[in-house]
């Protein structure tokens, strides 16, 4: 006698249980649990307006690099371009974003763009 295949019934009230448990499953993951708390996850190099203030043009990339730190991204296609990368998150909304793009010619700093911008310098007053 040949063994007996075992045969799968879906009867509607398997097909409801399951669709049920793949709902409340599914549900978890996106409302999230009340009351946990999330901590604030900082990501990236931390830039002050007082480091960019110090930026000239004409500096050199170790100059650079002592001022700010290692760059987040050096892009291996575009050796000329730095880039500053800082954010805030708490869980899955950003709270604070900076960024800060560094372009050199050659070995010198040509210009900077990003969040930053430079602040006047005083002018001293003769007198």
């Amino acid at each position: 006698m040949p063994p007996l295949k075992p045969t799968w019934k879906l009867n509607p009230m398997r097909i409801l249980l399951l669709s049920l448990a793949l709902t409340a499953l599914s549900a978890c993951g996106n409302i999230g649990f009340p009351g946990v708390y999330r901590i604030n996850v900082e990501q990236g190099n931390i830039v002050t307006q007082e480091m960019v203030d110090q930026l000239k043009p004409g500096m050199n990339r170790n100059q650079i690099r002592y001022i700010l730190g290692t760059p987040l991204v050096e892009d291996s296609f575009n050796q000329d371009r730095w880039d500053y990368i800082y954010i805030v998150r708490n869980g899955n909304t950003t709270k604070q974003s900076k960024r800060l793009t560094i372009f050199f010619d050659g070995e010198e700093l040509s210009h900077f763009t990003g969040t930053f911008v430079p602040s006047e310098e005083p002018t001293e007053t003769e007198g």
